[in-house]
C-alpha cells in the first residue's frame, strides 16, 4: 500500500479547518439576537437552551459552538437549513403520533453532545470536527412551511441535529406552521432546562428524546449528564408533551440486561404510556471498533421493556427482523392495532377516539384517524419512502 504524504495531509486539513471557518463566519452572518439567555455583568451572559447553562463570555461562544456573545448579547442560528426533507414520522421515530404521515424534517449544525457513534456528524460536529461539514442554505420559515403543505406532510419536525440549542428559530418555524394547521416535533438528546421547556410548550405537540445510558460516567463520556435528561424526560411529561424515547443499543455500551432495565424501570416509573423505542447501532463516525446491534438483543430489549411495565415497546432499525417487534398491540386484549415495516404503515385499525376496536382501550397517544388514512390511502409503498424536497 502505497505511503501518504504528509505535506499533502498537512495540506488537506489545513483546507478543512479554513472550510470550518468559513462555515463558521457565514453562519454568524445568519444568526440574530436570542431570547433564551439572562445579561449578566461584565458583558456576560447565561445561556439556558440547553443542560449545560453556558456562562459565555463576551467574543466567546457556547458548548455547542452555534450560540455566541457580542458585547452583551446572545446571538443564535436562524433562517438557513442545512438539511430539508418530507419523512414518514415513524422515522423520527413517532409511532403514537399520527402515524402514517410526512413530517417535513429540517435541521441546523451542531449539537450540545460529542457522541463517538452519532449518525448525523456531519451536520451536528461541522464546527468541531474539521472532516464535518455540509452546504447550507438560507431560507425563511414561510418557505418550509409553504413545501411542508405542498407535499402534503401533517407536522414539521426540528431533527437531524440538537433542536435545543436552535430552539428560537424552530419556535419561528412551528408559529407558521399552525397557522396552517400543521403540528410540530423536536427529535432531542433531551438535555433540556425547565426554561426551555417553557418557551417551547405553546408550540411543540410531539417530543422524542434519547435516553443514551443509565450510567453517569457514560454519558459524561459523550457531553452531558445523565440527572439531566432523566429529569426533562419527568418534565416533558408533567408538562404535557407527547412523549416517545429512544435508546439506540450499543454493543459493549449500553446493551447489558440490567442497564436496559434500569432505563425500563425508570421510563415505567413516569408513566408506562411512554413508548420506548429499542434500535440496532451500526459502526458509524469514530465508533467503528465493534459490530451492529444484533436482533437477538433488541428482541430482548422488547422483552424486558414489558416486564418492567411498558404498554409499548418497539425494536427499530432492523425491518422483520424481530417479529412483531415494529407493531403496536391493545395492551389488554393485545389485538393488532398498527402493523409496520420499518417506516412504512401497513395497516391502521385504531377506531376515530384513539381506540382498540376489539376491547375499546384508549391507546395513549396523539391521534388523527382521517389524517392517518388519508395518508395511507394517498401513498403507495414507494411513496413511503422518504421524499427529498428542494427549495
Amino acid at each position: 500500500m502505497p505511503k501518504s504524504d504528509p505535506m499533502s495531509v498537512d495540506n488537506e486539513r489545513v483546507r478543512a479547518k479554513q472550510q470550518m471557518q468559513t462555515l463558521g463566519e457565514m453562519l454568524a452572518q445568519l444568526a440574530k439576537p436570542g431570547e433564551l439567555y439572562e445579561r449578566l455583568d461584565g458583558n456576560r451572559v447565561r445561556c439556558y437552551a440547553c443542560g449545560h447553562r453556558c456562562l459565555i463570555l463576551d467574543g466567546h461562544d457556547g458548548v455547542c459552538r452555534v450560540r455566541f456573545n457580542r458585547a452583551g448579547t446572545l446571538f443564535v442560528p436562524r433562517g438557513y437549513v442545512a438539511g430539508l426533507q418530507a419523512d414518514p414520522i415513524e422515522k423520527k421515530p413517532f409511532f403514537h403520533a399520527l402515524p402514517g404521515t410526512l413530517a417535513m424534517s429540517f435541521g441546523m449544525l451542531g449539537c450540545d453532545f460529542h457522541c463517538s457513534y452519532c449518525q448525523n456528524w456531519m451536520t451536528t460536529q461541522a464546527l468541531r470536527d474539521p472532516a464535518g461539514g455540509v452546504h447550507v442554505t438560507p431560507v425563511s420559515a414561510e418557505r418550509i412551511v409553504a413545501l411542508a403543505v405542498g407535499q402534503g406532510a401533517a407536522s414539521v419536525s426540528s431533527t437531524y441535529n440538537e433542536p435545543l440549542i436552535t430552539s428560537e428559530w424552530a419556535v419561528d418555524m412551528f408559529k407558521e406552521a399552525r397557522k396552517h394547521g400543521l403540528r410540530t416535533s423536536y427529535v432531542s438528546n433531551g438535555n433540556a432546562t425547565e426554561e426551555v421547556l417553557d418557551y417551547l410548550k405553546p408550540w411543540v405537540d410531539f417530543y422524542k428524546v434519547d435516553l443514551k445510558s443509565f450510567n453517569d460516567r457514560d454519558y459524561r463520556q459523550l457531553g452531558g449528564k445523565l440527572d439531566t435528561v432523566l429529569r426533562a424526560i419527568e418534565m416533558l411529561w408533567a408538562k404535557g408533551f407527547w412523549v416517545e424515547v429512544v435508546t439506540l443499543v450499543v454493543p459493549g455500551f449500553n446493551d447489558s440486561e440490567d442497564e436496559l432495565l434500569q432505563m425500563a424501570k425508570f421510563l415505567a416509573g413516569v408513566s408506562p404510556d411512554i413508548p420506548w423505542h429499542c434500535t440496532a447501532f451500526h459502526p458509524d463516525y469514530k465508533m467503528q471498533d465493534r459490530g451492529a446491534t444484533p436482533a437477538a438483543t433488541l428482541a430482548r430489549a422488547d422483552e424486558i421493556g414489558r416486564e418492567a411495565g411498558l404498554r409499548y415497546v418497539y425494536a427499530g432499525n432492523l425491518p422483520g427482523q424481530i417479529g412483531g417487534g415494529e407493531n403496536t398491540h391493545c395492551p389488554q386484549c393485545h389485538e393488532l392495532l398498527i402493523e409496520r415495516y420499518g417506516f412504512q404503515v401497513l395497516d391502521y385499525r385504531l377506531t376515530e377516539a384513539g381506540k382498540c376496536p376489539k376491547c375499546s382501550t384508549a391507546i395513549a397517544g396523539r391521534w388523527d384517524a382521517a389524517k392517518t388514512r388519508a395518508a395511507l390511502e394517498r401513498s403507495s409503498v414507494f411513496d413511503r419512502h422518504p421524499r427529498r424536497v428542494r427549495s
